[in-house]
């Protein structure tokens, strides 16, 4: 029996990195991280953990015969607000939860939708509202891993930027949100509506909220493409899946941002922290107490899994755990924020009697059972949360 020689070992080790690594890159420089941006479209994004100074200061400053005309459909109503955090294929249980609640004739026409992640994927489709319905369910009914990703060899992964190819999935978003649907989009953000995806910018370390309205109604000539960018970007979970690299310019100078799922930021966002909402509000005279929905794509609750002592079991179990708490957390953050701005909060998440266990990362059989749980609640009157878990008292 040969041994393996220790020189060609090495070589292997020097080799492959460049042979099977990800491409290099032109990263922002940290001192002109703020001054980046995407030509053309400078209302495009802001810092989700700031206030958003593009346009805000000019939008305080209009008379309100001017916001009336800007904002037709959100100026002198009621608002209602939907935030739909991430979750996988679990994104089915909100799909249902839509679906159902447009059969019972209730649903609100939203002012404004979020999403991170599969949130982002539903978000558009509940943007444009129930005429869009069976676009969702045939997204969270249907859809297969296969149509997601394609797993990669252990060297590809260990030595590229992530564990799967989401080629598929990158199709997927052409198909789903084609140019027709994009230009939907931009009529509704013509009345004043809002569509925001959140991303996470990996080089800067700080969550990105873009206002895709913005985007879909601009001329920049490649916003379809930009746009299917920030959706897979927001569904980019590290490491598993590739990062999306995004063209930005620093004085005319080409330069890229690495950015990943919305959900290593929060796991679901209304608006920054740093907004006064109250002032906002006023600005648009809005009629009454507005109203924030909450889909929670996730178990609430813990649940007791036996981890094997091996690698794999440990960080995955460990990782649902930081996510199911900082779940938790980004509720509790939207309830003070409600409090804090004055308005009422309501949160649906997944029971834990639902038990179904799916037998590969997109199920179409496990998914259409939570598509058909969330449709069932929501068709008997979903009985709305108004805190989040373990903030009331027993007794």
């Amino acid at each position: 029996m040969r041994h393996t020689c220790p020189l060609a070992l090495l070589t292997l080790a020097l080799v492959l990195p460049g042979c099977l690594g990800a491409p290099e890159r032109n990263p922002v420089p940290m001192e002109l991280t703020n001054e980046a941006g995407i030509p053309g479209l400078p209302g495009g994004r802001f810092w989700a953990d700031e206030w958003p100074t593009f346009n805000m200061g000019r939008f305080f400053d209009m008379q309100s015969d001017e916001v009336r005309e800007t904002f037709p459909d959100l100026y002198g109503v009621p608002h209602h607000y939907l935030a739909i955090s991430g979750g996988g294929a679990n994104g089915a249980f909100g799909a249902g939860l839509l679906v159902g609640w447009s059969a019972t004739g209730t649903r609100p026409q939203f002012a404004m939708v979020t999403g991170i992640s599969t949130g982002a994927l539903t978000a558009p489709f509940a943007f444009l509202g129930s005429d869009y319905d069976d676009e969702l369910q045939h997204v969270y009914t249907t859809v297969r891993t296969k149509d997601v990703l394609e797993p990669r060899g252990i060297l590809a992964g260990a030595f590229g930027d992530s564990m799967a190819d989401t080629t598929p999935l990158r199709k997927l978003l052409g198909e789903i949100f084609d140019a027709a649907v994009i230009e939907a989009i931009a009529v509704e953000f013509a009345k004043g509506r809002r569509l925001y995806i959140g991303t996470v910018n990996l080089d800067a370390g700080r969550p990105v909220i873009w206002n895709v309205g913005e985007i879909a109604a601009s001329d920049h000539p490649h916003k379809i493409e930009l746009i299917h960018d920030i959706l897979q970007a927001s569904a980019a979970i590290p490491v598993a899946f590739p990062p999306v690299m995004i063209d930005v310019e620093v004085d005319g100078r080409p330069y890229d941002e690495m950015h990943v799922d919305g959900g290593t930021g929060s796991q679901v966002f209304v608006y920054p922290a740093a907004v006064n909402w109250q002032r906002v509000t006023d600005q648009l005279s809005v009629q009454g107490r507005p109203q924030i929905y909450v889909i929670r794509n996730s178990f609430i609750g813990a649940s007791h899994q036996r981890v094997d002592r091996n690698l794999m079991p440990i960080a995955t179990r460990s990782i649902d755990s930081l996510i199911r708490t900082q779940g938790i957390g980004d509720l509790y953050q939207i309830h003070a924020l409600c409090n804090r701005d004055g308005n009422d909060f309501h949160l649906a998440h997944i029971p834990a009697s639902f038990v179904e266990v799916p037998t590969e990362g997109f199920d179409p059989v496990y998914m259409a059972k939570l598509f058909d749980l969330g449709y069932e609640l929501a068709l008997g009157g979903y009985p709305w949360l108004d805190t989040p878990p373990g903030f009331g008292f027993d007794r």
